[in-house]
């Protein structure tokens, strides 16, 4: 059976409904927290936070030994088994190396930047299901330290709060290329989550919550990345995006930035910006491990087996980590393949195509599930129209050329001279600005001329 008909299947609800399985949950049943009690609350946060830090450590040495196999070198492999202790090597360097303060910084600032990104960035996990409902010490509680009706937001929210700590770690060093570096952080984050929120609408339309344990519970039979397959890849490419991860890593690229905004930065400081990058790279591969890949659920035919028995007990754990751990693979993989784009094509993407797309999605979506509720007509029909449609619009959008509007006199304007220091801060010229004469080359020319003969031929002067 094709995913089409698959979707259609799905969407009328042949599939939504169906007998609670072996781990207890149903098709939009939230999860239960309410036999916990302190300390499985505090046992949960701790155990998340060591996760957190441990798969930063991890995720590294996974990277430098994926990245070297793809260049045909070893990667690390000299501390530890297989080089596994080498994360750890690094991060002891970073704590006992020297922490130097610029003088001209606004040390409150510049010292809570850095706390301000990973705090947020550890926030994310504590909605995250990682499994069904477990015994931990005679106690019934869910793999999950919390959930509300409006977690997907609460992350989203996070992740918007966690870039002032980019933005504010720019600003506070008093340096050039770690604001322009703060700068361009913004509007990435701006662009990208845009994009990226619009994605997941569709997965709420179609799961009817927001609430991440409720969505996990209404993949049972279908995963939303196969229905809402367009949705699923805008939410691969914005996650990349929005984590300035390679071929996107434009507010800290070396070589256009020198580091961007943690130019300014060292030692543990440093580290904390470091640590953030990885956690939220981790955190956007669960969300989409969480809304788009089923959650914990087994995949098929594993799920099949036996009447769900491995999506009992502690079984889905696994399976969440496997999801997220490909998705981080995916990440490596596109650092060492992809080529990094020019700053102007990576926001005329996200502007131009990303954006427009989720719109168009979203409003199909919505037309789907209203044609579901109040209409008998072939969804398969309206599925398969609907998707000739979005392809249509965006081979017709890459057509039509753009328009380059003629300078208003009809000729091109004469540069206009400006002074690159009057803010305080060197800025390169803009089109149609031109810097004053260097005075240094001034200065050589009026040496130079007394030396020159007046009989002298210009051209004669020019050969040397």
């Amino acid at each position: 059976m094709s995913v089409v008909a698959l979707a259609a299947q799905h969407l009328t609800g042949l599939n939504l409904v169906a007998a609670a399985d072996p781990s207890g949950a149903q098709a939009g049943v939230a999860a239960d927290f309410s036999h916990d009690n302190f300390w499985i609350w505090l046992l949960k946060a701790v155990v998340i936070v060591i996760f957190m830090l441990t798969s930063v450590l991890i995720a590294i040495w996974f990277e430098r030994r994926v990245v070297g196999r793809m260049q045909l070198r070893p990667g690390p492999n000299v501390h530890g088994p297989f080089g596994l202790l080498q994360s750890l090597a690094d991060a002891m360097k970073l704590l006992l190396k020297e922490d130097i303060t610029v003088k001209a910084a606004d040390k409150v600032v510049y010292i809570v930047a850095p706390m301000i990104a990973v705090f947020c960035s550890l926030l994310t996990f504590a909605v995250i299901p990682f499994g069904p409902s477990v015994h931990i010490f005679g106690i019934l509680t869910p793999l999950q330290l919390t959930d509300f009706p409006v977690a997907v937001l609460y992350i989203l929210a996070a992740a918007s709060v966690g870039v002032y700590g980019i933005v504010l770690g720019g600003w506070s060093s008093n340096s050039t290329y770690p604001l322009l570096g703060s700068v361009r952080s913004t509007a990435q984050v701006i662009s990208y989550e845009l994009s990226m929120s619009l994605s997941l609408v569709s997965v709420f339309v179609m799961a009817g919550s927001m609430s991440t344990s409720e969505i996990v519970s209404s993949q049972r039979s279908l995963w939303w990345a196969f229905p809402l397959l367009p949705a699923f890849v805008i939410y691969v490419i914005s996650m990349v995006g929005e984590t300035n991860r390679l071929p996107f890593d434009l507010p800290e690229a070396e070589g256009e930035l020198v580091g961007g905004y943690a130019t300014e930065y060292s030692s543990m400081k440093f580290a904390w910006f470091f640590l953030a990058e990885y956690i939220n790279m981790i955190n956007v591969s669960a969300v989409a491990t969480t809304l788009f890949l089923g959650g914990w659920r087994a995949p098929w035919p594993i799920s099949a087996i036996n009447h769900g028995m491995f999506n009992t007990g502690w079984w889905p754990v696994l399976w969440f980590l496997v999801k997220l751990w490909a998705l981080i693979f995916f990440f490596v993989w596109l650092r060492g393949t992809l080529l990094r784009l020019r700053y102007d094509q990576f926001m005329k993407f996200g502007w131009k195509l990303l954006i427009p797309v989720s719109l168009g999605w979203v409003v199909c979506v919505a037309a789907v599930q209203g044609v579901r509720q109040f209409s008998s007509l072939n969804l398969q029909t309206i599925l398969v129209g609907l998707g000739v449609v979005v392809l249509v619009a965006v081979a017709v959008s890459y057509l039509i050329p753009e328009k380059k509007e003629p300078p208003a006199s009809g000729r091109p304007s004469e540069p206009v001279e400006f002074d690159a220091f009057a803010d305080g801060y060197p800025v390169p010229p803009l089109p149609g600005q031109v810097l004053p004469p260097s005075p240094r080359r001034a200065r050589a020319a009026a040496a130079v001329a007394p030396a020159i003969d007046p009989g002298t031929d210009a051209q004669e002067v020019q050969r040397g």
